[in-house]
């Protein structure tokens, strides 16, 4: 059976799973918000149980990771992002997501052939290419102050 362009691109429309927009929408910007709204809570409880505030910005995106991993672990992560969409991609805890999924996929390969070597398989360019503007950023900065 030959097909044209046209008629695969008509047949692709006709069978594709429409996504509802307004519902995927509203779920992300609950769930986004709910993760923002827990940060905020962590923030204000290390806050209230006598941390100082310099100390309690570093720990609460460590406690965000942290949290993100063991749900990615656990495999409650992926659940909750089939409900929430876009909205598990609060940068943090997505990004955690990003790192520890590929490690745990290939963990039978082995620690360092598996976990290590995957580990950054999703995160790898986000990281080279945040460093790398940091530094064109910097140099930049440096350049006009100079002048």
């Amino acid at each position: 059976m030959d097909i044209n362009e046209k008629e695969y691109k008509e047949y692709c429309k006709k069978h594709a799973k429409h996504s509802p927009l307004i519902k995927d929408t509203l779920m992300a910007f609950l769930f986004g918000g709910l993760i923002c709204m827990a940060a905020e809570g962590l923030f204000e409880f290390y806050l209230y149980i006598g941390i100082a505030k310099e100390i309690v910005k570093t720990l609460v995106p460590i406690t965000l990771i942290f949290l993100s991993a063991l749900t990615t672990g656990i495999g409650i992560y992926d659940d909750l992002a089939k409900i929430a969409g876009a909205g598990t991609l609060v940068p943090i805890t997505g990004f955690a997501n990003a790192v520890v999924s590929p490690a745990i996929d290939d963990k039978s390969e082995g620690m360092i052939m598996g976990v290590g070597a995957k580990m950054f398989t999703i995160a790898g360019p986000v990281i080279v290419y945040g460093v790398l503007s940091s530094v064109i950023y910097g140099l930049i900065y440096w350049f006009v102050g100079v002048i």
